[in-house]
């Protein structure tokens, strides 16, 4: 089929994520021209469907919390981090940017707030803070942008919701979680905000009152739509467009006709990693791998952005590591649910089918899917793993679906989750039978956690022993707000797979988010920042906000670059000669899985799930 030359831009972006719209915004408030092209009906990504976390150190609200940081921290904590497989010069651009880019959104009225005791995800290293960097966007009136444009910006999660309509903002979420004192109250106040709302609710379901990534994007998008920025949806990118060695356009898809853009400065690809490429998968990531765990909009992160990178010359990075973390099934749902944080609440253990811990349950989510694959190779055990919790649990708190027994008994369940999305026994012994998990193991185990909740001390994993752990503990339990007993019968089992909230290996860049190829050079005109460019958290997941932090800061420098105003390195002292660009680009040759190494063609990308 013909393909037929629609119009010129100075910046086309692929993608309409949080990376994807900020280097939209950017490039227009530099005076150029951006379009943004989207292959879905929906405006977001993923990044409408996340916590909207954005880990900013040295950001401008810490000094309302009375907390200090410098960018020698930050840099010396995210190289630490990035385990050598991200050049310095990314990672000093990325934590000397991060607050003016934090800033830039304020003004555009993204409003953004420090959260006080969210720690960094490893503590323990050097640079790390307690709290203070990541930042959660303030609540957003979808009123501003109508119910067209509520309409055309993607849902979130159901799994963020109560009871499948009201959202929560990060320190709400925290205060229930935890059952502080005003955790009651709170929740009652959130209710009876939405509940009350009748002129809205006669409009929509959705709640007026958007928080995470709903909030993050909704701003991001009226702030789009204020500066009338084109954006087609709808429309795929089948191909990037060379001439003479440099990337001028793209050909996409539009009305089932394909359409060439020119891009006169550049070409940003911002469209998502590959977990929804089974192909992919199978190819980078470890074994076993299936794109149904993910937690991810089934008909997004297909891959096409790094097949078309690689296609051109880029190098790829990082492809065998994902952002992992456990997620569990719920029928008739499109995706499966996340479980970030309950797996932190006291009066529960995670075990593999013999019966065994393995990890300790508090632990990031990143390091928890890691920790299944290391003991699934060892054992061939942990994948399916299963989490297990007594009546008191199931009374206190929420876990997946399930809302807190004392709000949502047992008998008020749908009966199709009993058997599918939890297991329910009057002994530990039959629910081991159940869920095909060694009875004796699983027994011994419960009896492990049971004295560790006596004495607090968890002497198998350290559960509980850090700040990051105890965020999200009960702060009514002691001596740990992370351990309690297993003893209250029935008890119960949900099954946990190893899946992902996206994958983290991609097109090679600098740190202006240019695309590299194999030799560390540019490649002309071609731009990638988020999920489908390598992580410049190396293999790690830094802190919450660790995926769309370095999605805008890098699409931020990218539009300043295309404007001819690239930003420069405040500390160059910190670098290490060794480590650079095209360092990296080496390093990607020799740590790539042979597999990769083979070369042989990269796998078509996959138009759906």
């Amino acid at each position: 089929m013909e393909t037929t030359l629609e119009q010129t831009f100075d910046l086309i972006v692929v993608g309409s994520g949080a990376g994807a719209l900020m280097g939209a915004i950017r490039a227009h408030d530099l005076g150029l021209e951006p379009l943004v092209v989207e292959k879905t009906p929906l405006v977001g990504g993923t990044s409408a469907t996340s916590g909207g976390g954005v880990w900013i150190p040295c950001n401008h609200d810490l000094a309302r919390l009375g907390v200090s940081d410098s960018v020698d921290a930050a840099y010396e904590y995210v190289k630490t981090c990035a385990q050598g497989l991200a050049s310095d010069e990314r990672v000093l651009a990325y934590v000397e940017t991060a607050a003016t880019m934090g800033r830039y959104l304020e003004d555009i009225g993204v409003r953004l707030r420090a959260i006080p005791k969210y720690s960094d995800y490893y503590p323990g290293l050097a640079g790390a803070v307690p709290g203070g960097r990541t930042m959660d966007p303030v609540d957003f009136n979808a009123r501003k942008l109508g119910l067209e444009g509520l309409r055309s910006l993607r849902p979130t999660n159901p799994g963020q919701l109560i009871f499948g309509r009201i959202q929560m903002n990060a320190a709400h979420v925290r205060v229930i979680l935890a059952r502080e004192r005003k955790a009651k109250p709170l929740l009652a106040w959130i209710m009876l905000r939405y509940f009350l709302d009748y002129p809205w609710r006669r409009k929509t379901r959705r709640d007026r009152r958007m928080t995470g990534g709903q909030a993050l994007m909704g701003g991001l998008f009226h702030a789009l739509r204020v500066r009338g920025i084109p954006y087609w949806l709808g429309t795929p990118m089948k191909s990037l467009v060379v001439e003479a060695g440099r990337v001028v356009g793209v050909v996409v898809e539009r009305d089932g006709q394909p359409v060439e853009l020119r891009a006169r400065k550049g070409v940003l690809l911002a469209a998502g990693g590959f977990e929804r490429n089974q192909a992919m998968r199978d190819r980078y990531l470890p074994h076993p791998s299936d794109q149904t765990w993910s937690a991810t909009p089934p008909e997004c992160n297909t891959g096409d952005a790094i097949v078309a990178g690689a296609e051109v010359g880029a190098a790829l990075h990082l492809m065998e590591h994902s952002w992992g973390a456990p997620t569990l099934a719920v029928p008739k749902e499109d995706r499966q649910r996340a479980m970030f944080v309950e797996r932190s609440l006291p009066g529960c253990l995670v075990v593999n089918t013999r019966g065994e811990r393995f990890v300790d349950e508090s632990c990031p989510y990143l390091e928890f899917q890691k920790a299944m694959y290391a003991e699934h190779e060892r054992t061939g055990a942990a994948i399916p793993a299963w989490i297990v919790f007594d009546a008191e649990f199931r009374r206190k708190y929420p876990i997946g679906p399930l809302a807190p027994g004392e709000a949502i008994p047992d008998e008020r369940l749908r009966k199709s989750w009993l058997a599918s999305v939890y297991w329910k026994d009057a002994s530990i012994e039959g629910l081991a039978a159940q869920i095909g998990v060694d009875a004796a193991g699983l027994a011994a185990s419960v009896a492990r956690m049971n004295e560790y909740a006596r004495t607090g001390i968890d002497a198998q994993f350290g559960r509980g022993g850090n700040v990051f752990d105890r965020y999200y503990g009960d702060v009514n339990i002691k001596p740990n707000p992370n351990l309690a007993p297993i003893a209250r019968p029935p008890f119960y089992a949900i099954r946990l797979w190893p899946g992902d909230i996206g994958t983290k290996g991609g097109l090679l860049t600098d740190l202006d988010a240019r695309v590299l190829d194999a030799a560390g050079r540019p490649i002309p005109g071609l731009y990638c920042t988020g999920n489908n460019s390598a992580s410049v958290m190396g293999p790690s997941y830094a802190a919450a906000g660790s995926t769309i932090g370095p999605a805008m800061v890098f699409a931020y420098r990218a539009a300043a670059a295309m404007a001819g105003q690239p930003i420069a390195l405040q500390r160059a002292d910190l670098l290490d000669p060794r480590s650079s660009c095209a360092a990296a680009a080496a390093t990607a040759a020799t740590t790539a899985p042979e597999r990769e190494r083979e070369r042989e063609p990269a796998p078509a990308a996959q138009p759906g799930a």
